[in-house]
């Protein structure tokens, strides 16, 4: 499982042109789904999301996580983070989970979220989404729970 987490002061997921869900002050994080992910996957991406500390404290250093400043998560699904372009132009896509047990762990990694108490907010699995953000700071953070970066 792969997350690109960016801290933002606010995001938001059209569908259609229509505002389906939207954040102000948080983490928006777009989870790619590997073949092979289980809740193993999920509780390490949703314990390092929300344990990161890369809000700034009164300092100003990256010293607080989400929990500690009150923010919200947009939490997207976002299948090309598998996409592997070593060779050639095109990406590939065969490390990306299959869509019926992708959707599966998405959902379970949601509720994973959910069960933080950090107000999360989603896409929809497989829609074609608008999703615009700003950036905060910027800070972003790569993630992946196979430990690959």
């Amino acid at each position: 499982m792969r997350a690109v987490i960016t801290r933002v002061t606010s995001a938001e997921v059209r569908i259609k042109g229509e505002t389906y869900s939207q954040i102000g002050r948080g983490l928006l994080v777009l989870l790619g789904v590997q073949q092979g992910d289980t809740e193993k996957d999920i509780q390490y991406i949703c314990e390092k999301t929300c344990g990161l500390r890369i809000f700034e404290d009164q300092e100003e250093k990256m010293n607080l996580s989400i929990q500690d400043v009150g923010g919200e998560i947009l939490l997207v699904s976002q299948f090309t983070l598998l996409g592997d372009a070593r060779k050639g132009k095109r990406p590939s896509f065969i490390r990306a989970g299959a869509p019926i047990l992708a959707k599966e762990i998405y959902d379970k990694a949601v509720q994973a979220f959910l069960q933080t108490n950090i107000p999360v907010y989603t896409g929809v699995f497989q829609a074609y989404m608008q999703i615009e953000s700003v950036n905060d700071g910027p800070v972003t953070i790569l993630l992946d729970s196979r430990k690959l970066f």
